[in-house]
């Protein structure tokens, strides 16, 4: 089995089915199991995914734990050498699987690869990311990015300055469509994922732990989904500040934090 697709599915069921739907019919080139993991969903029977798609893998919990213990019980029933953690409110646009298969098999240090995101109306989302820095807060700050060519300051600081349009290699990208080697699981804490974050951040803390074992977290622009952001959650501003400054806590001395934050309240 080349991939396993890992959906987490809580109260998408439409959302989900559409997601099913479009990596059977965009996916050529590779083999490839989707495994549907229900976190307690009220909404709708889960058992109606497998009568619609009575190829999938169905896990029922019957608590919801989160995004990233969801996808670890995934992980548990996946027997694809690469794993393909896709968010419930995604729909493919091309092959982007294999494409994202092709480009993390042509290099051993690529510990993960992401795709080209965009909203329904074709407005890219920055999911490109640089980890909090002391030094590009400053850069930011003194408008230093003024002075470069757009190609250039897009590849120095990556999110909205980026216009998703090239290859390149960031700090961390969004896990919405997070492609890993499975082997890499036995570097990692528990063989595992870190599954500490209910939701938001997991990401980041993901690509921390891969690029700490010296492996680098890729982005492939040709590999194209589309991605009904904020449909498959509700307001996340609340856990997302709080998972960031547990974050923060986690890998940077306090004294980093307090600058870095006092940089954010200038910039703001």
């Amino acid at each position: 089995m080349d991939v396993s697709v890992i959906i987490i599915n809580y109260n998408t069921f439409d959302l989900t089915c559409k997601c099913i739907r479009s990596v059977l019919s965009r996916t050529t080139g590779c083999s490839f199991e989707i495994i549907v993991v229900d976190n307690a969903s009220t909404e709708k029977d889960p058992a109606d995914f497998v009568k619609l798609f009575p190829d999938i893998k169905l896990i029922e919990k019957k608590v919801n734990t989160g995004f990233a213990k969801g996808n670890n019980c995934g992980l548990e029933k996946a027997n694809g050498e690469y794993v393909l953690l896709l968010n419930s409110d995604t729909e493919l646009i091309n092959n982007a699987i294999f494409i994202c298969l092709q480009s993390i098999r042509k290099n051993s240090r690529i510990a993960a690869v992401g795709c080209r995101l965009t909203f329904p109306d074709g407005v890219v989302q920055h999911n490109c990311q640089r980890f909090p820095s002391v030094g590009y807060k400053f850069f930011e700050l003194l408008r230093l990015q003024k002075i470069l060519p757009s190609k250039w300051r897009g590849k120095v600081l990556l999110g909205y300055f980026f216009d998703h349009n090239a290859a390149i290699f960031p700090d961390w990208i969004w896990g919405t469509f997070f492609m890993f080697k499975r082997n890499l699981l036995k570097l990692l804490p528990g063989n595992k994922l870190a599954d500490d974050f209910f939701m938001y951040v997991e990401d980041m803390q993901w690509c921390m732990d891969f690029r700490k074992r010296g492996y680098r977290i890729a982005f492939e622009p040709r590999a194209q989904v589309i991605h009904h952001m904020g449909q498959s959650n509700g307001n996340r501003l609340p856990l997302l500040e709080q998972h960031s400054d547990l974050f923060m806590k986690r890998y940077y001395s306090p004294w980093r934090i307090l600058l870095i934050k006092k940089l954010d309240r200038w910039l703001l």
